[in-house]
Order: C-alpha cells, then structure tokens, then sequence
C-alpha cells in the first residue's frame, strides 16, 4: 500500500497531472470509489478538466522552452499534488490521509530529480529529446494505471473479506 503512495508521488514527479488524472478516473470508474471530502475527485467535471490538463502537460513538456521540473514552481507544484494525490489515495483504501500524503511527497521528490536526471542521461545518449520525453509520459501514466489498479485490488479483497450481515 505505501508502495502505491510513492508511486503515485513518483508519477506526479515525472508529470504533476498524470496521477490526479488517473486518479479521477478510477473514482469515476467505480473502481477506487472516494467519498466524504474527496467525493469531488469521482465527478465527471474533474475527469475532464484533469484530463485536459494531463495533455496539455504533456504537449508543453515536448517544447524545447519549457522549464526544469526542478526550478521552484514546477516543484512546489509537485510537492502539492503530490500531497494531495497520497491523501486521496489512502483515504479512498480508508488510510490516514496524513500518511499519504508524506510518501506522495516522498515520491514526488524522488520523481522530480530522479527523473530529471534520468532524462538528460538518455536525451544526451540518444541526441534527441522528444523521445525521452514521450516514453516519460507513457512511464508516468503507466506508473499510475498500475498503482491505482494495486489499491483497486486492495480495496476489493478489503471489501471481501467483510463478513454479510444475514437477517
């Protein structure tokens, strides 16, 4: 389970909206239902405009222009969703949304300069950077996919081994 937080903290390193976005869909879906404060995140409204800025990211990230994921705002914004992404993930497996939201952090550092570094190795390797950063893009949405499918399965074997009450 707190492998999952750091991983959904790693995905918002490598691309601050992926995981808030995968994150909304799964609530959407059912399939990592959120409730009490966090209902908002299973909203269509939210599917949307976080899908919508998942593509944009990606598209500006392409852009030769586009600042270090590492300078101050890019990772002040980081750190906040990645916060936010940890809480709601814990509180939709009914966890402590403080503890979450530590390894959110905790992975999204580890993203952001891990990452970094990772990319101006292969870019320099390669020559080129538009493919790093497209196979960065499809590691971070396959890094989140894959943690909110983990707490999907967590959830359900939680659920399932609630006794029924009989009447």
């Amino acid at each position: 389970m707190i492998l999952s937080f750091v991983l959904l903290g790693m995905t918002v390193g490598l691309r601050t909206m992926t995981a808030i976005t995968v994150l909304c869909w799964f609530a959407w879906l059912q399939l990592l239902p959120q409730h009490g404060w966090a209902f908002w995140v299973g909203s269509l409204v939210s599917v949307i405009v976080f899908t919508l800025c998942a593509v944009g990211e990606y598209v500006v990230d392409t852009l030769p222009k586009t600042p270090s994921r590492t300078s101050s705002g890019p990772l002040i914004a980081r750190l906040v969703f990645g916060a936010l992404v940890g809480a709601l993930a814990a509180h939709a497996v009914i966890e402590p949304a403080a503890g979450g939201a530590i390894f959110g952090v905790l992975g999204a550092l580890i993203g952001a300069f891990g990452g970094v570094r990772v990319r101006m190795y292969w870019s320099k390797a390669l020559g080129r950077d538009l493919p790093v950063a497209l196979l960065e893009s499809a590691i971070a949405l396959g890094l989140a996919v894959g943690a909110c499918w983990q707490l999907h399965g967590l959830l359900k074997s939680m659920l399932g081994a609630l006794p029924y009450a009989t009447q």
